[in-house]
């Protein structure tokens, strides 16, 4: 509950739908890694709700200033979010924050409940789930319709680009408040042991079809001829994909799988010494890899999307989603390797992906969800006096 003493006012914001703090599993998390201290050090009282044994006990950029709660769920691809975003809410339903921070559309449905507790939202929307390749029938419908209550329960929706809000005004006639994700300018790193600077194709992520990972692994195959290709990321729950990569690697010394990556600096240096990035998403709005990848000065080719066009501008390469075309640029891309200049892609990310930014464009979202308090009452009446 807020506190008020004096003209010092103590703020309490719930941050729900992530796998908790300090983790490093994807974008969310990394934002809320970000965000959660930021807001601890303007003096909220920060909570974040997590999963058992999805963080590090002992890491050392946590804050101890953040409180984290674990609850329980369904450890599954299909119910996880929903399972554990229930019962994130139902603790917070208990703790009446003044306000909850909401990532991921599924939570929706259970945003009523935090509606009829009085408690506002913002809700942070991602990309567009319900069209990703990686979800059956069912799930893409419930991605759908926690999208639709969403619209109809959140007080405040962040979307994370402004493709993305666009999407949202025409389908849900919701506006929403344009906060992207960012990026840190790394220092100078080390090259990753064994790899040459400029010398080696990085790709990076997550192995579910909308990432145009089958797609890379086929022209991985082709471009392992003549470069070291890297490999980071993997699907969290094993298959298909992950076995292809295994064999990828298995089968050709210059093509190395790293899996998932979850200390920054290793991950920094790769992209920071990457002769050629490639990004393949296709779904959802400013990606937090793609950010990180500019942040670092990746030259970049990254598959045609409005998505990756809004982000990159003049920066990058684009490419269709077809492992030949793949082929052809990230090898026109490794032979101007050497000379490419990276000046531009490094500015932009500073630019319009500053993590500074970012965390203010959210504590501005949730102070909006709040009623005054008598400091703010004390600054109006004092800007008409002075009138």
């Amino acid at each position: 509950m807020e506190q008020e003493t004096g003209l010092s006012v103590r703020r309490s914001v719930a941050i729900i739908g992530t796998r908790g703090y300090p983790s490093y599993y994807g974008g969310f998390e990394t934002a809320v890694r970000r965000i959660a201290p930021h807001l601890a050090a303007k003096g909220w009282d920060v909570t974040v709700y997590g999963r058992p044994g999805a963080t590090k006990s002992e890491d050392p950029t946590r804050d101890p200033r953040v409180k984290t709660v674990e609850t329980r769920g369904l450890e599954t691809s299909s119910f996880s979010t929903l399972s554990f975003g229930l019962t994130s809410v139902l603790h917070a339903l208990r703790t009446k924050p003044d306000v909850a921070l909401v990532m991921n559309v599924a939570n929706g449905f259970w945003l009523p409940l935090l509606k009829l507790r009085g408690i506002p939202t913002v809700v942070n929307v991602d990309g567009i789930e319900w069209e990703r390749a990686k979800w059956g029938r069912l799930a893409k419908a419930v991605f759908r319709l926690g999208a639709k209550i969403t619209a109809l329960s959140a007080t405040e929706l962040i979307a994370d680009a402004q493709a993305i809000s666009a999407r949202w005004e025409q389908e849900f006639r919701r506006k929403s408040r344009f906060v992207p994700y960012g990026g840190d300018v790394p220092a100078d790193l080390p090259v990753e042991e064994g790899l040459t600077h400029r010398g080696y194709i990085l790709a990076v992520a997550r192995f579910v079809p909308e990432n145009t990972i089958a797609e890379f692994f086929e022209a991985a195959e082709q471009l392992a001829q003549k470069f070291p290709v890297v490999i980071v990321g993997s699907s969290g729950y094993g298959g298909d994909l992950d076995e292809r990569a295994a064999k990828l690697s298995a089968d050709n010394d210059r093509v190395h799988w790293l899996g998932h990556i979850s200390d920054d600096r290793r991950l920094h240096s790769l992209w920071q010494h990457a002769g050629v990035y490639f990004h393949g998403h296709s779904v959802g709005g400013t990606n937090p890899a793609l950010v990180q990848a500019m942040a670092c000065g990746a030259p970049t080719v990254a598959r045609d999307t409005v998505y990756n066009r809004e982000v990159l501008a003049s920066t990058g390469t684009f490419v269709s989603p077809a492992s030949s075309e793949i082929v052809t640029e990230l090898e026109a891309a490794m032979r101007r390797a050497q000379s490419v200049d990276v000046t531009d892609i490094v500015e932009r990310a500073r630019s319009f992906y500053s993590w500074a930014g970012v965390c203010e464009g959210y504590e501005q979202a949730l102070l909006a969800q709040l009623p005054p308090t008598g400091a703010d009452l004390a600054r109006d009446m004092q800007a008409r006096i002075n009138r």
